[in-house]
C-alpha cells in the first residue's frame, strides 16, 4: 500500500481489474519488441465481427520522458508525452490526436501523502475543463471528479467517491453519471493465492440494480484463473498463462445462462512481449 490516498481513478479500481479486466469477447493478439536502444513496438489487432481492426504503438523513453506514438487502421495518429516528476511528486502529460486537431489536452498530476489531485484543460478556445481531488490517507479517502464546459458554462460532470482500505480488504462507495447512479465495490483477498469481489450498481433513473460477483485464484506464479456472474445471468470465465516473460495467452468465455436457446462466445487474447 502506498503512503497517500492516491489519484480518483484509483478508487474501487481493485474491483474493476477483478470483474472486468483481460475478458475477451473477440479475437485479439497483442505482440510488443524491444530494441536494443530500449524502444518498444506494440502492434494489436482485433476481430469483431466480420471486422478486423489494429493499431501499431511506439514507445520512446529518455530519462523522465517517455512519448507514446500509436497509429490505428483508420489513419488516426495519437500522440502521448509524459514528463515523470519535473517537481516532487508532479506528472506532466501532453496528449493529442491527428487529424482532430480539437484534440490537444495538458494534463497534470499531484501525489501527496494526504491527497491526490488531477487537472486537464483542452487546447481549444472553449476548452473542457477537469479537476478530480482526493484526500485523506492509504487507509480512508473521499474525493470527487468534475468537468466544466467553459463554452457552454455548464458543469457536464460531477462524480464523488468514498474508500476504505486495509492489507487484506477494499471496499468503495461512488456516486456517478451526475447523481444517477450509484456504485458500491468490495475487493477482498481470502487467501494469499484467492480474492473475491463484488460490486452492486443502482441507476435512480430507471430504478434498476446489477450486481456483479466474481474471484481470482492464482494456480501457480505463471496462471490465473478468474469468473465472474450478474443478475442478468451472464456467467465468464478466463485463464491466463504467462508462457514467457511478458507473454500472455488468454482464454476467455461468456453464457447466457437465462437465454432460452443458450449462446456462448469465446474470446482468445495472445500478448507477446518478448
Amino acid at each position: 500500500m502506498g503512503k497517500g490516498p492516491g489519484l480518483y481513478t484509483e478508487i474501487g479500481k481493485k474491483t474493476r481489474d477483478l470483474l472486468y479486466r483481460d475478458y475477451q469477447g473477440d479475437q485479439k493478439f497483442t505482440i510488443t519488441t524491444y530494441s536494443p536502444t530500449g524502444v518498444a513496438i506494440t502492434s494489436s489487432g482485433a476481430k469483431k465481427g466480420e471486422l478486423f481492426v489494429g493499431d501499431v504503438n511506439t514507445q520512446l523513453k529518455n530519462k523522465n520522458i517517455t512519448a507514446d506514438i500509436k497509429v490505428d487502421s483508420d489513419s488516426n495518429l495519437f500522440t502521448t508525452i509524459t514528463v515523470d516528476e519535473p517537481a516532487p511528486g508532479l506528472k506532466t502529460i501532453f496528449s493529442f490526436r491527428v487529424p482532430d486537431q480539437r484534440s490537444g489536452k495538458v494534463e497534470l498530476q499531484y501525489l501527496h501523502d494526504h491527497a491526490g489531485i488531477t487537472t486537464s484543460i483542452g487546447l481549444t478556445a472553449n476548452p473542457i475543463v477537469n479537476f478530480s481531488g482526493v484526500i485523506g490517507t492509504n487507509l480512508v479517502a473521499l474525493g470527487t471528479d468534475l468537468s466544466f464546459d467553459t463554452k457552454t458554462g455548464d458543469i457536464t460532470k460531477y462524480n464523488a467517491g468514498l474508500s476504505f482500505s486495509n492489507s487484506d480488504l477494499i471496499a468503495a462507495l461512488t456516486l456517478n453519471d451526475k447523481g444517477d447512479t450509484l456504485n458500491a465495490s468490495y475487493y477482498h483477498t481470502v487467501y494469499p493465492l484467492t480474492a473475491v469481489g463484488a460490486e452492486v450498481t443502482h441507476k435512480f433513473s430507471t430504478n434498476e440494480n446489477t450486481i456483479t460477483v466474481g474471484t481470482q485464484h492464482t494456480l501457480d506464479p505463471l496462471t490465473t484463473m478468474k469468473a465472474r456472474v450478474n443478475n442478468t445471468g451472464k456467467a465468464s470465465a478466463l485463464i491466463q498463462h504467462e508462457w514467457r516473460p511478458k507473454s500472455f495467452l488468454t482464454i476467455s468465455g461468456e453464457v447466457d445462462t437465462k437465454a432460452i436457446e443458450k449462446s456462448a462466445k469465446v474470446g482468445l487474447a495472445l500478448a507477446l512481449k518478448p
